[in-house]
């Protein structure tokens, strides 16, 4: 009887424990939809924006689906500046201070792990000061720095302050530290070089946090208006943040379905690259914060 009894409350046991089990994935699962939800309200009003024409976006209350759509508002940006040539600079731009970003983190954080040299704590410590210091702070020693080189207007000026990057050796340093101890030894006993060893083994074990970095990256440099701003003066430099600010009409009469045409024009390459590497992105995250 005895036995029986254990049996019975064993069981009411694991139907609570899935009850409650169940319970918590449904309110996981509504707070995922929520924050989806406010998260993506903006982008589909922007959207939605772009098809409708002016009369229609100044609707109380809002409508989300245009009654009247037009495509009118998309060659209207597309004419209302010079949106080739900016894609040109900010493709260009993008990929080589990337690029930049991702070989100086790695190389850097190959140091950190697997060399030896005096102060590398202390050294790794003002890399982690360096996260502390917001991006505003470095833009007038920067602006005199190139002025007086005389790279103003140019690439170089646009690219080479986006390359230095604390947060990329942060993560690389971690990933690296997750991998076993006994690879490296194993590389040094078949005679590779530091090189070959980050090449060839460190950076594709690394593989996920390298991408998830890299979209990072992308997303920082591509979306970055207030530098390109001020180290540029001419359109032919300009890059496609500052593009948008070209739709806007000083004298309160902007277009706004333009304005959000114009949008678009700028987050629809980063949203096919993100939905092309979504994968890579939660699993390099979580790598990367796998050891101290």
């Amino acid at each position: 009887m005895a036995a029986v009894e254990r049996m019975g409350s064993v069981g009411v046991a694991r139907r609570r424990a899935s009850s409650q089990g169940l319970v918590s994935r449904v309110a996981g699962y509504l707070a995922m939809a929520a924050v989806v939800f406010i998260i993506g309200l903006p982008l589909l009003w922007l959207i939605s924006a772009s098809f409708k024409e002016i009369s229609e976006i100044y609707v109380v209350p809002a409508t989300w689906i245009p009654h009247n759509p037009t495509l009118q508002n998309f060659p209207t940006a597309w004419n209302a500046a010079p949106f080739g040539r900016y894609y040109v600079n900010t493709i260009f731009v993008t990929v080589v201070s990337v690029f930049g970003k991702l070989v100086m983190a790695c190389t850097t954080a190959y140091a950190l792990v697997a060399l030896r040299f005096p102060f590398k704590s202390f050294f790794f410590a003002l890399i982690l000061g360096a996260l502390m210091i917001p991006a505003q702070v470095v833009i007038v020693p920067n602006y005199l720095l190139f002025a007086e080189l005389g790279l103003i207007n140019t690439y170089a000026a646009l690219i080479l302050p986006h390359i230095p990057t604390a947060v990329g050796t942060f993560l690389m340093r971690q990933a690296f530290l997750a991998l076993p101890r006994e690879i490296l030894d194993a590389a040094r006993v078949d005679g590779a070089g530091h090189l070959r060893t980050l090449w060839t083994i460190m950076i594709p074990l690394s593989m996920p946090v390298l991408v998830t970095f890299g979209l990072l990256a992308t997303q920082d440099v591509w979306n970055d208006f207030l530098w390109p701003l001020i180290i540029t003066n001419t359109e032919n430099m300009r890059t496609l943040p500052i593009g948008i600010s070209r739709l806007l009409d000083s004298e309160g009469n902007t277009q706004w379905g333009v304005v959000m045409a114009g949008a678009i024009y700028v987050i629809a390459p980063l949203l096919v690259l993100f939905l092309w590497v979504q994968r890579h992105i939660v699993e390099g995250i979580a790598a990367g914060a796998v050891k101290g």
